[in-house]
């Protein structure tokens, strides 16, 4: 199996997701706290799937 680089896009777009679920967590963002595991698992997700498939 092949490893590709992900797109500089979905790079910064997972990053954010998961400093976003990170920062509700810590409470900073208390509207988000519910959903702080959903944005983490997403931003992992979307990274790993950028690794994964070509050109995403």
């Amino acid at each position: 199996m092949r490893l590709n680089q992900p797109k500089v896009f979905t790079f910064i777009v997972s990053v954010v997701l998961v400093l976003i679920g990170v920062i509700a967590k810590l409470g900073v963002i208390a509207a988000l706290a519910n959903f702080a595991f959903w944005f983490v698992l997403v931003g992992f997700i979307l990274l790993a799937l950028a690794v994964l498939l070509k050109n995403l």
